[in-house]
C-alpha cells in the first residue's frame, strides 16, 4: 500500500529551513525489490536549500547515543541516515529489525529501505530520526529519550507489541517460520496453507475450547483437580459477604479470596488475616466479576509459601517461575511514593515488550495492603528496610519473577505433566504455593492454587533474575520441527495466462487428484479449476490462498507493477519460472529456497538452476515454454 504520493517537486516534504528531504512512503507487506522481508520504503535526499555540516558532525551526535556507529564508515549523508533509522528501529530493547538497503538515485538522493513490522510505528521512527538529524544542523537540544518513550509506546499498543505474541514472533523469525497478522480475526497465523496454525497469544486453533473454558471455572477445576487426588486448598464458593465471614470462621484465617471465573490475578486477594481484611477482598473479588455473570466467589486457605508458576506445553514441563510482589528497600530520606518512582524508572521496569519487569502499578489495592502494614505512600522507610507492596505476586502490576526451573523436584514435575495431559491445551500453566519447590509435593505443603490456559510466557524467557527458558521455541516446536514443516510448495511466476494456469493445475491434479491447489494471477483467484473471488487487493487474494487450511501447493504471478508497489506476501518459492523478467521481476529468483528450480526465458535461450547446477539451451522454434516449465513442475511433486 502506498502511504504517500510520488514526488512531484525537487523539494516534496521538507521545509524551507530543513537541510534533508524524505518523500515517497511505502510499505511493502513482505519481500520486495528491496529486503526479502517485509519493509517501509522512502526517498532520501538533500534539499538543496541549506548546505549540510560535515557528515562527522552528524556522526558523533548519533552515536553518543549508539556509540557503536562511530566504528562503522558512511560514504554518503543518506548511508547515515539509513543505518540510523535501522538503529533505532529497535527500539532499544532488543527487536530484531535491523536489517535495511540503500539504493543510490545519484545527487545525493537514495532510495531506502528498513525492515519493519508495524508500519506506523515504522513510519514514527523515520520522522523521529529526520527531526534529529534537522536538530543536529541546527545545533538545537533534541529529546530522543523522549522520543524513545513515545515510540515504544505506539508499539506496545500494536498488535506485534505484548510480551507473548512479540517473543513468538520473533523465535519464528529465527526458525524461518512464515508468520503473518490476520487482521479480520485477530490471530496470527504461522506457516502456510495445510501446514498453518493459527493463534492469539499461547492459545492455538488445536486448542479444545471445551478445557479453556473450564480452566477459568476454578471451582470445578478445583474440585476435578481433587478427585484425581492432586493436592488443593480447602475452600467454598459463596455469593454473599456474610457467607465469606462463615467460610472463613469454618476453615480458619488466613483464607484467600478470588472469582471463580478470573484470569491474571485479577480480584485476586491472599492471606486475608481478619473480617475487616475478608470485607476488602470480596469487594476486591465482585469488582473484578463481569457484571452480566452472577456473583460467585471463592474462599479458601490460604497457604504459607512462596508462589510458582510451573509451565507446560503439550503436556510436558517445560519451565517453572517463582514469582515475588513488588517490593522497595528504604534509604531513611525518601517516602515510599519516592522510592516507587525510582524504581519504575529504572531500566529493567522499561515496560516494554522485552523489558523483564512492568512499572509498579499504585492503585487501592497496593494503599490497602500498606495500610495493614501501618503505611502509607507518604510514609519513610528507614535505610535498607524492605516492605514488599503487595499481597499477591502479580507480575503485571511489577511482581518479581525468578527461574525455579533447574531447581523443581521430580515428583512435581510428574504433578505438573500429569495435570497438563488431562487437558488438550498447547499451554497450560499451573499456579502453586509452596515453602520449597525443591521438596516433594507428597511431603510438603504445596498445593494447586489455580490452572490457567493462555499463560503468559515471558517471565520465563526472560525472568529478572535466573537463566532464560526458550518457551518460545518448545512452543513453536510442537509443531514445527523446523521452518520447512510450515511451508507447503510455491510455484511463483512473473506472467502468466489463465490458460497455462489452468494447464499447470491440471498437470498437478493428474499426479494428486487429492490435493487442493490455490492459485493466483493478474487475472483471477481459483481453487483446482474453480474460479473464487477476486479481491481488488493483489496480496489479500495471496494471503486468503495462504490461510486456506487444506491448501497443498500455491501457484502465484507477481508482475513488476505489484512488487514495486506493495512487495510480494510471501517471501521464498520452491519453483521460479521467469519469462523474459524485468530487473524488478528477478527478485522472485532473489528469494528462492534453497534446493530450489529456477526457469528463466531470455528470448529463446532456457537457463535453468536446480540445486546449485546449471544447465542452459535454446527453446526450439515451435516449442512452448510450458513445456519447459511443465516438466521442471514434475521434479517439486
Amino acid at each position: 500500500m502506498v502511504l504517500d504520493h510520488d514526488r512531484t517537486a525537487i523539494r516534496s516534504n521538507a521545509r524551507k529551513t530543513d537541510i534533508f528531504d524524505i518523500f515517497h512512503f511505502r510499505y511493502y507487506i513482505g519481500s520486495n525489490p528491496y529486503l526479502n522481508t517485509a519493509a517501509y520504503g522512502f526517498d532520501f535526499a538533500l534539499s538543496g536549500d541549506v548546505t549540510p555540516l560535515p557528515i562527522e558532525t552528524y556522526v558523533m551526535a548519533v552515536s553518543d547515543r549508539y556509540l557503536h556507529l562511530r566504528e562503522e564508515s558512511y560514504p554518503s549523508y543518506a548511508h547515515l541516515f539509513a543505518r540510523t533509522v535501522a538503529e533505532v528501529s529497535q527500539l532499544e530493547m532488543g527487536l530484531h529489525l535491523n536489517r535495511w538497503s540503500l539504493k543510490s538515485l545519484g545527487d545525493e538522493q537514495a532510495r531506502i529501505a528498513i525492515q519493519s513490522l508495524h508500519a506506523r510505528t515504522s513510519h514514527a521512527v523515520i520522522y523521529c530520526v529526520w527531526d534529529w538529524f534537522e536538530a543536529i544542523s541546527r545545533n538545537e537540544v533534541f529529546s530522543i529519550d523522549d522520543q524513545m518513550a513515545e515510540l515504544q509506546a505506539l508499539f506496545r499498543r500494536s498488535v506485534y507489541g505484548g510480551p507473548t505474541v512479540y517473543a513468538l514472533l520473533k523465535t519464528a523469525d529465527h526458525l524461518q517460520i512464515p508468520t503473518f497478522y490476520l487482521w479480520d480475526e485477530g490471530l496470527m497465523q504461522y506457516g502456510y496453507g495445510q501446514n498453518q496454525i493459527r493463534g492469539s497469544a499461547t492459545t492455538f486453533n488445536v486448542d479444545s475450547h471445551l478445557d479453556s473454558d473450564f480452566t477459568t471455572r476454578k471451582d470445578d477445576c478445583k474440585a476435578f483437580l481433587k478427585t484425581l487426588g492432586f493436592p488443593v486448598p480447602k475452600g467454598e464458593i459463596v455469593q454473599r459477604l456474610s457467607e465469606a465471614m462463615a467460610v472463613a470462621e469454618k476453615i480458619g484465617y488466613p483464607v484467600a479470596v478470588k472469582p471463580v471465573v478470573g484470569h491474571k490475578g485479577m480480584g485476586v486477594t491472599a492471606d486475608v488475616q481478619n473480617m475487616d481484611a475478608l470485607e476488602r477482598a470480596y469487594e476486591q473479588a465482585v469488582e473484578a466479576i463481569d457484571p452480566e455473570e452472577p456473583i460467585r466467589v471463592i474462599v479458601e486457605q490460604s497457604i504459607t509459601g512462596k508462589d510458582y508458576r510451573l509451565l507446560c506445553v503439550d503436556g510436558r514441563f517445560v519451565a517453572a517461575t517463582e514469582r515475588r510482589p513488588a517490593s522497595v528497600i528504604g534509604d531513611g530520606s525518601a517516602t515510599l511514593q519516592e522510592l516507587i518512582d525510582r524504581e519504575n524508572r529504572t531500566t529493567a521496569r522499561s515496560d516494554t515488550p522485552t523489558s523483564a519487569m512492568g512499572k509498579i502499578k499504585c492503585d487501592a489495592a497496593l494503599e490497602h495492603y500498606l495500610e495493614e502494614q501501618g503505611l502509607s505512600l507518604d510514609s519513610v522507610l528507614e535505610r535498607d528496610r524492605a516492605v514488599y507492596l503487595r499481597k499477591v505476586a502479580n507480575l503485571s502490576a511489577g511482581g518479581l519473577s525468578i527461574d525455579a526451573t533447574r531447581n523443581i523436584h521430580l515428583d512435581n514435575i510428574i504433578l505438573a505433566q500429569d495435570i497438563a495431559q488431562h487437558f488438550g491445551l498447547t499451554c497450560l500453566g499451573i499456579d502453586v504455593i509452596a515453602r520449597d519447590l525443591a521438596k516433594s509435593w507428597k511431603t510438603s505443603n504445596l498445593r494447586i492454587i489455580e490452572i490457567n490456559a493462555a499463560p503468559g510466557i515471558f517471565m520465563h524467557l526472560k525472568p529478572a533474575l535466573g537463566e532464560s527458558v526458550d518457551v518460545p521455541a518448545h512452543i513453536l516446536k510442537t509443531f514445527f520441527s523446523d521452518g520447512t514443516k510450515a511451508r507447503i510448495p510455491i510455484i511463483s511466476l512473473n506472467r502468466v495466462t489463465v490458460a497455462e494456469l489452468l494447464e499447470m493445475i491440471d498437470f498437478i491434479l493428474l499426479r494428486h487428484p487429492n490435493w487442493v491447489i490455490g492459485a493466483a494471477c493478474q487475472d483471477g483467484v481459483w481453487i483446482n479449476r474453480s474460479q473464487k473471488h477476486e479481491h481488488v487487493d493483489y496480496n489479500t487474494n495471496v494471503r486468503n490462498l495462504l490461510r486456506h487450511p487444506k491448501l497443498n501447493l500455491l501457484i502465484a504471478e507477481y508482475r513488476e507493477d505489484v512488487l514495486e508497489r506493495e512487495g510480494m506476501f510471501y517471501c521464498g518459492s520452491n519453483l521460479v519460472m521467469l519469462d523474459n523478467p524485468t530487473e524488478v521481476e528477478m527478485m522472485l529468483a532473489r528469494d528462492a529456497l534453497e534446493n530450489s528450480t529456477v526457469v528463466i526465458r531470455e528470448k529463446d535461450t532456457i537457463t535453468i538452476q536446480r540445486q546449485g547446477l546449471m544447465e542452459q539451451y535454446q527453446l526450439g522454434a515451435d516449442e512452448p515454454f510450458s513445456r519447459v516449465y511443465l516438466k521442471e513442475i514434475a521434479t517439486i511433486l
